[in-house]
């Protein structure tokens, strides 16, 4: 006969109980384990990031900015006078010289001015060729009796002697005597009063002429300023070079100022390089520059900086002191290096990705024998087109990751995987 079982359901009950105590024991100690262990550094492969040591010595400070060839010499021709445009002689790329007519216009108003002051001027000067002869013929006939007043001036002296010698022979009277002085003397004043009238003459006969000439020589400038509105209508290149545009068609219409065409000089070129504002406020006149043509370099030196920027850029134009190489034109597309300043005895750095000109930036400073790097604040100074000063946070020899780490911005440390 079996026995009853007692107490095994207690038992198991308080197996139970010790295996949930044990348990949740063992998952506390767990927790706290992991808990306290250190997150694992993210890592980068050093292969894909590049690096620079910080170096001591001669920093040479430059700024660089893309640019173009440009002629030193352009002429832009505009539009003397109103017209239509009645042919284009030249096109743009072929070589002018200044008496090139460019663009020949046409103007009837300025064709009829012409006409009517040159009919003006021959009229002028018919009439002043008249009033010569006309004062010509006036003043021989003064002249002729100027000559007979004193021919009877003279023979009233004449006859004054005659008389005087009857007279002291008793056979005249001397009323006679005193008739002929008399005579004389009114016929001399006569002689004087017609030389004169006929300086006086003279004298108008000059003033009348000089009068006349003096509207010949303002009709013939009129006429001279017409002629030269007719011919400026034919437009001339004006100096020697190559026609760059022409922006102007057949048949059109154009005002007086109207841009007709744009004339260079191929052979006299400059450099015009685009600069950032933010590294131009160092740049001054006369600093030597470094043209890249991309088929040899060009020393030159800048002549000019622009006084205000445009688009962030400041135009700097740089005057060539070396030959341009083959195949150098108007538009070719260069790089301009311009040497602002060496620094002696400085610590810099080859220039990473991020870093700006006077700024305080973090870095990433490669420790343990280049297993890892280390987050760490740098006071960075003036900066180069490939380099940049280090004011602070770093020593000589020391290697710093230059490339963006943006990804790692909430590490401290990272590891490098070689």
């Amino acid at each position: 006969m079996d026995k009853a079982r007692t107490g095994y359901s207690e038992k198991r009950r308080l197996r139970r109980t010790i295996l949930l105590i044990a348990g949740a024991i063992v998952v506390a100690l767990v927790s706290v384990g992991i808990s306290q262990l250190k997150p694992a550094d993210k890592t980068v492969e050093y292969s894909s990031i590049f690096t620079g040591k910080v170096q001591r010595g001669e920093m040479l400070r430059e700024v660089r900015g893309p640019g173009q060839l440009v002629p030193v010499d352009v002429r832009t021709i505009s539009a003397p006078l109103e017209g239509r445009v009645e042919s284009i002689p030249s096109l743009p790329g072929v070589t002018v010289t200044p008496d090139t007519v460019l663009v020949e216009m046409a103007n009837p108003e300025i064709e009829q001015n012409a006409f009517e002051a040159e009919s003006k001027l021959r009229g002028a000067e018919a009439d002043l060729q008249n009033l010569k002869a006309t004062l010509a013929s006036s003043l021989l006939n003064q002249q002729a009796q100027v000559a007979a007043a004193d021919s009877s001036a003279a023979q009233a002296k004449l006859q004054i002697e005659a008389n005087e010698t009857l007279y002291a022979d008793q056979l005249i009277p001397e009323i006679k005597l005193k008739l002929s002085r008399l005579e004389s003397a009114q016929l001399s004043k006569q002689s004087t009063i017609e030389q004169q009238r006929f300086v006086q003459a003279e004298n108008s006969n000059r003033a009348q002429i000089a009068s006349q000439d003096a509207k010949v020589a303002q009709l013939r400038a009129l006429y001279g300023l017409r002629q030269h509105q007719v011919e400026s209508l034919r437009v001339r290149a004006g100096i020697p070079g190559v026609l760059q545009e022409l922006p102007v068609q057949v048949g059109q219409r154009v005002t007086a100022g109207t841009n007709l065409a744009k004339v260079a000089r191929p052979e006299l070129l400059k450099a015009e390089l685009k600069i950032q504002e933010t590294q131009a406020k160092d740049a001054r006149l006369g600093l030597p520059v470094q043209v890249d043509t991309r088929n040899g370099v060009v020393p030159g030196h800048i002549i000019r900086i622009a006084p205000s920027s445009q688009d962030g850029t400041v135009t700097m134009d740089v005057a060539l002191d070396g030959p341009l190489p083959a195949g150098a034109r108007p538009g070719l597309t260069v790089d301009g290096t311009i040497e602002i300043e060496r620094l002696s005895n400085i610590l810099f750095v080859n220039r990473p990705t991020f870093g700006q000109q006077d700024t305080k930036v973090d870095v990433f400073k490669i420790v343990e024998g280049g297993k890892a790097a280390i987050r760490v604040p740098v006071q960075l100074g003036r900066s180069s087109v490939n380099t940049i000063e280090v004011i602070k946070g770093l020593d000589k020899g020391d290697e710093i990751i230059l490339s963006d780490m943006q990804a790692f911005d909430g590490s401290a440390r990272v590891g490098l995987r070689r």
